[in-house]
């Protein structure tokens, strides 16, 4: 095995929680990348599926592994945070623990740092498996090609200058649930986001994610909560005072359907969201509205034909982008936060000290920016 007469170049860091039977896969992704000088931080959040006896034999077997074990759950943001601020590098890159990293993902993120080094956040596109590992849909490259609040990258797939973590403040658990989108947000006031346009990650679509079986109204609030907070950002505003009483709010986002609707549609599954949707959603007589509406009746009653149009409906955008934007490498997200900037980043400067979040699972859960149409 590989001994270090220095410290590690890079801190791979990855919680898990019950990620039982595609955590090896998700572990040898890492340990067989073609850049080999990291450290492999790995959080084992309270799981009770096997997973922690599995990530006892892989610490036993590489000495790259550094694995934290947890008696009580954190959950998905206060695990990320706590395996995060374990990093011993400069350079973190994340990992999920359902996922999947090609070879040469470590090494091509690193040498965009290396050409750009004002760099503050690399990441990649993804693209999407089930579990039986087929490719279900491409990557989305055309997100690439528009100004918006929504992180075009999966969190796994990213890799960030510590530095730049901790004068962000570092993950916040009111954001539990779209974590990443918060902290990427924050960190994008402070340096540059690029994106490398080619996937070098495999996310995840399994119908028995925890992320399905953790409490609905809670789950519902928290998407809600993310999609309230971007429109926010494309005011060119804030969003902290939308945290108060976790942000809950009697009538959610109808958009809020077709995120949680795409987690079980991907996973070859049949949403059944509808009546959630009449019951739930704040309707009303616009495009949200309507599309909420198609998408949630469409994927209950015929899924099949909903996967097929919206793989290309995938396609076209992608195309279109490639058109109006033919990318040779690396490419500068966006964000859409100008008017915002000085705020944001005085808040992550001087964060706050946070109270727990009520309603909140501690079951591990994805990432709702990933799962939103």
């Amino acid at each position: 095995m590989l001994a270090f007469a220095e410290p590690p170049k890079v801190s791979v860091v990855m919680p898990v929680h019950n990620a039982m039977p595609y955590l090896d896969i998700a572990v040898e992704s890492i340990l067989g990348q073609t850049f080999q000088n990291f450290e492999f931080v790995i959080l084992d959040d309270a799981s009770t599926d096997g997973s922690t006896e599995r990530l006892r034999e892989w610490a036993a077997q590489d000495p790259r592994i550094r694995l934290i074990e947890e008696k009580t759950n954190l959950g998905p943001a206060m695990s990320s945070e706590r395996v995060a601020r374990a990093a011993r590098a400069p350079i973190v890159a994340r990992m999920d623990a359902d996922d999947f990293s090609h070879p040469e993902r470590l090494e091509e993120e690193l040498g965009v740092f290396a050409r750009h080094p004002e760099t503050g956040v690399v990441s990649c596109l993804c693209d999407f498996i089930d579990a039986q590992n087929r490719k279900v849909r491409g990557s989305e490259g055309w997100r690439l090609s528009r100004r918006s609040p929504l992180v075009p990258f999966a969190h796994g797939a990213m890799m960030y200058r510590r530095e730049i973590f901790d004068r962000a403040g570092g993950y916040r658990r009111e954001c539990e649930y779209w974590e990443d989108q918060d902290l990427v947000t924050r960190m994008a006031t402070l340096a540059p986001i690029m994106v490398i346009p080619r996937a070098l990650y495999e996310f995840r679509f399994s119908p028995t994610s925890t992320r399905t079986a953790s409490d609905a109204i809670a789950l519902e609030n928290a998407v809600d909560l993310m999609y309230r907070s971007a429109d926010r950002l494309g005011k060119h505003q804030d969003y902290d005072d939308l945290f108060g009483s976790n942000g809950a709010t009697e009538k959610v986002d109808p958009r809020v359907f077709i995120s949680l609707g795409s987690q079980l549609l991907w996973a070859g599954a049949r949403p059944r969201f509808f009546r959630r949707l009449l019951k739930r959603a704040k309707l009303a007589p616009d495009m949200r509205t309507f599309s909420a509406i198609v998408w949630t009746a469409w994927a209950s009653l015929e899924p099949h034909s909903l996967r097929a149009f919206l793989r290309a409906l995938l396609l076209a955008r992608n195309v279109r982008a490639s058109l109006k934007m033919p990318i040779d490498g690396p490419v500068a997200w966006p964000s859409a936060l100008p008017r915002v900037a000085n705020r944001l980043s005085a808040s992550a400067e001087h964060p706050r000290k946070l109270a727990p979040v009520a309603g909140t699972t501690p079951a591990h859960a994805r990432s709702a920016r990933a799962l939103a149409e």
